[in-house]
């Protein structure tokens, strides 16, 4: 079994580059296997990588694909533990062995890096006690204080958000789409902290990310575009609808980084920082490119920036280490005018029919229920092999 040592060289290349930036890499998988193999201390060590996130997909695919948890299934079923219990075991097990994998990053950056994301259960995505009483299990659990508890940004999702922070628990906002979702987060955090404050605590260890979706916002609004470009009658419309294919994305991300700016700006946040605040940094995730047409790196390249994550699967953390290029673009449209404008784009993509209110609220919805099919095809499965151990 891997110990989590790192390699005694210093990490290099594009990938290790972003942090001059201001930006950390986050891998976007968990597995025993990543960890076991060595793996995963190599791509901190060499490649850069400083902290790692999970979800209910990825602990399905971890899980049903492989015969790594097979043991502990059969364990932990013959001392009558439910399949609930059982998966919530196995994903701790991982996160707290992650936890101490990057522990070194998180000790030497004075706690701005080095976290470790696991997910409340999918299915309190609309409960807010629930959420807040399941935040509080996997926290005591982990017992690691690199550990970020997973709470959608749904509108049951922002009072627990505010309520754990106040009891200084630290949060990954997930499933974040539009620009007003990612504010009433931010805002969340910034409430949360102020009580946390008042009550005379010292808020350093207390972290935060605003994780918001890129690629599938892309996709959706692309169809939408593509829809338009092929019925249109009018052969101008068609053009505006294909000019504007593959920028949703990307507009709206430089949006939520203009509100990040602002929220975070002396006058708002300036009291919390003179205590030893940090700053919710904006994460940047479903960054892989989904079209095959677009850069496999795009998503990374175009939203470089400081105080900023960017959470990538494994195939676009190789491309950008083979092919990426550590310089800041994520505000770069203000200085050259050249550039698109992200208001604008977003404007004309509203002025042609889409409604991005419309959208946000599909991908939040389809979002969550993704989730809660990985959770419960992850149950299910979990539940044939405990009847079958009983069985043999």
């Amino acid at each position: 079994m891997n110990t989590g040592k790192l390699p005694p060289i210093a990490p290099k290349g594009p990938v290790a580059d972003l942090l001059k930036e201001g930006q950390s890499v986050w891998l976007d998988t968990i597995s025993r296997h990543l960890m076991d193999s060595g793996e995963l201390a190599e791509l901190i060590g060499s490649v850069g990588i400083r902290g790692i996130t999970s979800n209910p997909t990825i602990f399905e695919k971890a899980i049903n694909g492989s015969s790594d948890y097979d043991a502990e299934i059969s364990r932990l079923a013959r001392e009558n533990h439910s399949p609930t219990e059982i998966i919530r075991l196995l994903m701790v097990e991982d996160v707290r062995r992650a936890c101490d994998f990057f522990r070194p990053i998180y000790d030497s950056s004075s706690f701005a890096d080095g976290y470790v994301s696991i997910e409340v259960n999918p299915l309190l995505a609309h409960d807010t006690e629930e959420s807040v009483l399941e935040a509080r299990t996997l926290h005591q659990m982990v017992d690691r204080p690199n550990l970020l508890v997973k709470i959608p940004g749904t509108p049951e999702g922002i009072p627990a958000i505010r309520q754990l922070i106040s009891e200084g628990i630290s949060i990954n906002v997930t499933l974040l789409f539009s620009p007003d979702a990612y504010r009433k987060a931010a805002m969340a955090y910034i409430e949360g902290l102020r009580d946390y404050v008042s009550k005379g605590h010292k808020p350093a260890r207390v972290h935060s990310v605003a994780s918001l979706f890129i690629s599938r916002l892309d996709t959706l609004v692309d169809r939408k575009l593509e829809e338009i470009a092929a019925s249109a009658s009018d052969p101008m419309l068609a053009k505006k609808a294909a000019g504007l294919l593959g920028m949703a994305g990307i507009a709206n991300t430089q949006i939520v980084y203009e509100n990040f700016e602002k929220l975070f700006d002396k006058k708002i946040f300036g009291n919390l920082a003179s205590h030893g605040a940090r700053v919710q940094r904006p994460l940047w995730a479903s960054t892989g490119t989904k079209n095959p047409k677009y850069s496999d790196i795009l998503y990374v390249q175009n939203l470089i920036g400081p105080d900023t994550v960017n959470t990538v699967p494994a195939e676009t953390l190789r491309a950008f280490a083979d092919h990426g290029k550590a310089i800041r673009t994520i505000d770069r449209y203000k200085e050259d005018r050249a550039l698109p404008n992200p208001h604008e784009i977003l404007e004309k993509i509203q002025n042609i029919g889409i409604s991005l209110e419309a959208a946000y609220n599909q991908l939040i919805r389809e979002g969550v229920e993704a989730f809660n099919k990985s959770f419960e095809s992850l149950l299910a499965s979990t539940e044939k092999k405990i009847a079958s151990i009983r069985k043999g």
